[in-house]
């Protein structure tokens, strides 16, 4: 039985993903401020409150669903 251990190749791609994240997070955050502070676009679902995360919390969505496209190629 072999037990999954992370190559050398994805141990470093993982810690490239995390520098590029630190790198990036203060503009991704900076966009979700102004997003923030912008009229809202959403659409009203009766009956539910929106749903929000905090503006850090977006800030890290934002950046995590961006990111991978710098490792295409």
């Amino acid at each position: 039985m072999r037990t999954m251990v992370p190559t050398g190749r994805q141990h470093q791609e993982a810690i490239q993903f995390r520098l590029i994240l630190a790198a990036t997070y203060p503009f991704f955050l900076a966009a979700a401020a102004v997003n923030r502070v912008r009229p809202a676009r959403e659409i009203a679902r009766p009956g539910l409150a929106p749903a929000r995360r905090s503006v850090f919390g977006e800030a890290r969505a934002l950046a995590v669903q961006a990111i991978p496209f710098a490792f295409m190629g």
